[in-house]
């Protein structure tokens, strides 16, 4: 009954707060029989998935002023205020259709630039605030052009260096540009490379072409405007090696290398010797962040993750600093912004069971003050633990893999249920990506809802050495997916899983998996949820947008190469359009109309064979939405239909779709009947 008791007052305090709503209430209200699991209030959609308040906060590099991204009118914008006072900022800028992700202070201290691009379409273009007046100026007003960010100097603080891929839509130029006229000058044509390193003062240094085979060789620029050749990185290198930067003088490159190694360390390379030195290495996991100082561009301190993200101290200058953070807040943290003059920090801190939380450190005082959480609904709710697990596949590699339990359901504190629950498996993107440990929204809400959710590190994925990540090569839907059903077998062998519930679910990639658990292994998911999933290997690569085409070669060795018969047969083999008439459990597909990367014709086909083999299949397409969704509306109403559609197939809780729909762009071609409630919110 003390339980009990709690759960009512939990539930009270968050109706007077306006967390949750009286529709909530009345579905979560406790009853004398209520398990404790039931008894923890059903936290709304919105708190999860709504505009968070504030994030991704940056110090101006003089110190003086803090910015950071929160919404206006429903829309993120950027708002600028005092560092010593957050709480006085005002929006800059006035972004009214998908609110802005990407910004950054110019040096100048008095504007800020980001990027933005149309429904999802992915052709950027930078703009330029003047803080003084207002003034918004669209730097890159060119149609069908993909801008994007070389380099930014203090040495030249009213200029950037961009890339323009105007001249030929495959490769991008690149220019210097004036980021208060606009102004452009050409800096250099590019010849198929494509990446460029730059330094301080805006020399194009190296360029990097990909040879056939899907590896890298870089080029020196010379005195007489030519290349000579300077490193050559095999494929199996390409994706863990790679220039970062330089220090202050320009003549030693900061480097991240697994050449005639495993797993990634941060070296160091002398140009005109030849001499590398080793800065940090371990041996489980690669470089995954590194702390340079601002003006003397020396390595301080370089982080790995392999379960948790961890410090190696490099500059024992800012040893102390490091020990007086680790002491601020629990959770892994990162500086996410620096002052020129390294007397302040802004500093994030990531936790698994509440909101990210924001620092603004004085180095001098060895004092931090709290600023704010990304999302304040989430403070003072109950959220669940994330617990790291390390899984031997089945051919004996290391998965690093986390799954979070509902609250309530490990009443000994073990990491186990006190019953085997319906699980969601999370396929994470990519597949060159990773999953890590800290706060996750969609762990979170379907933990919330009464799941347990497993998110498996499988092998392609980066962060855990090449051979690890090279084990992936061609096994999308081979061992690639052997690791994600050992993930799932791990998981009923412990008593987590339910086998007869378990999910499959992600977007791109993901959405991929999903697929392809679907009409391979279907007697292991009871249901699917596929978000911009390609269903055809071999349309997928010969649809890819233009500005991917110089990166062709690293897909067609990583995958199978669309142009050889061999290729072809290998990508069809693996394709799940050619296996549909093997799926027999609901499937749901999320997909945006604008996608450049997965076209809406991967969803359509596999969608159109479906119905034509009498397959039931619910289509939700977005018209304003690329590569996974952007606008909160949108974003919301789909995770209302993922919510029914787990509910009805996996038996867990849900909050009816209600007004989640509301100013979002979602249609239903095909399959509204198949999920409770959704034809009749479609139709209101």
């Amino acid at each position: 009954m003390k339980r009990l008791l709690i759960s009512v007052l939990i539930i009270a305090v968050l109706l007077a707060s306006g967390c949750i709503s009286d529709k909530n209430a009345a579905i979560e209200k406790p009853t004398e029989n209520i398990s404790p699991m039931d008894a923890v209030p059903l936290i709304p959609r919105e708190v999860f998935f709504g505009n968070p308040d504030k994030i991704a906060p940056y110090l101006s590099p003089d110190g003086t002023r803090i910015s950071y991204l929160a919404p206006v009118d429903g829309v993120m914008n950027v708002w600028v205020g005092p560092a010593d006072d957050p709480d006085l900022a005002e929006p800059v800028t006035n972004d009214t259709d998908r609110g802005i992700r990407s910004y950054f202070w110019a040096y100048t201290n008095e504007h800020i630039l980001y990027t933005q691009d149309q429904a999802g379409e992915e052709n950027w273009r930078v703009y330029s605030v003047t803080l003084e007046t207002g003034e918004t100026n669209d730097l890159t007003p060119f149609e069908g052009v993909r801008a994007r960010i070389q380099a930014v100097s203090q040495e030249f603080p009213d200029e950037i260096l961009i890339g323009l891929n105007d001249r030929d839509i495959t490769t991008h130029d690149i220019y210097r540009l004036n980021i208060t006229t606009g102004e452009k000058s050409l800096v250099m044509e590019n010849e198929g490379s494509l990446e460029f390193t730059t330094d301080d003062e805006y020399n194009v240094r190296f360029a990097e072409p990909l040879t056939s085979d899907g590896g890298t060789e870089i080029l020196k620029a010379t005195e007489a405007g030519g290349w000579e050749p300077f490193m050559e990185i095999a494929m199996e290198d390409s994706l863990t090696t790679a220039i970062t930067g330089f220090d202050k003088t320009g003549t030693i490159l900061h480097m991240t290398d697994s050449r005639d190694r495993n797993t990634v360390a941060f070296v160091t390379l002398d140009i005109t010797t030849g001499e590398q030195t080793l800065i940090a290495e371990d041996s489980r996991s690669d470089v995954s962040d590194s702390i340079i100082h601002p003006t003397e561009k020396t390595v301080q301190a370089v982080a790995f993750t392999y379960e948790r993200k961890h410090w190696q101290i490099i500059d024992e200058s800012i040893a102390d600093d490091l020990a007086y953070l680790k002491t601020v807040a629990d959770g892994d943290f990162e500086i996410v912004s620096r002052t020129l003059d390294d007397n302040y920090w802004m500093v994030a801190y990531n936790m698994d069971d509440g909101p990210v939380r924001y620092y603004r450190y004085d180095r001098e005082e060895k004092s931090a003050k709290f600023l704010f959480t990304e999302r304040t609904a989430l403070e003072s709710l109950s959220l669940a633990k994330m617990h790291p697990v390390v899984i031997k596949s089945r051919d004996g590699l290391d998965l690093v893999s986390y799954y979070t339990l509902p609250v309530g359901s490990d009443g000994d504190g073990d990491g186990r249920p006190d019953e085997p629950l319906p699980m969601v498996l999370l396929v994470h993107g990519g597949p060159w990506h990773r999953d890590s440990w800290g706060y996750n929204s969609l762990h979170q809400w379907l933990a919330n809802r009464g799941y347990a959710v497993m998110s498996v590190n499988f092998r392609a994925s980066r962060g855990f050495g090449k051979a690890f990540l090279n084990a992936g090569n061609q096994e999308w839907g081979g061992k690639v997916h052997d690791d994600l059903i050992d993930g799932v077998d791990w998981a009923v062998l412990e008593g987590i899983a339910d086998p007869d519930r378990v999910a499959i679910m992600g977007i791109s990639y993901g959405g991929y998996a999903t697929l392809w658990g679907m009409t391979n292994t279907p007697d292991t998911f009871a249901c699917g949820v596929d978000i911009a999933g390609p269903s055809n290997l071999i349309t997928l690569l010969e649809s890819f947008p233009s500005y991917w085409q110089a990166s062709i070669e690293v897909f067609a060795t990583r995958m199978g190469d669309h142009r050889t018969e061999e290729g072809r047969e290998l990508l069809a083999e693996r394709s799940p359009l050619n296996y549909v008439d093997q799926i027999e459990k609901p499937l749901l597909i999320g997909q945006g109309a604008n996608d450049p990367r997965v076209k809406q014709a991967e969803a359509d086909q596999i969608v159109q064979a479906m119905q034509d083999a009498n397959i039931p299949v619910t289509y939700l397409l977005y018209t304003d939405e690329g590569h996974g969704f952007a606008r909160p509306e949108n974003i919301l109403s789909f995770y209302a239909v993922t919510e029914a559609f787990l509910a009805e197939h996996l038996g867990g809780r849900y909050e009816p779709i209600g007004d989640d729909f509301e100013g979002s762009s979602i249609t239903v071609p095909v399959g509204a009947e198949e999920v409770p409630s959704l034809a009749e919110a479609i139709a209101d």
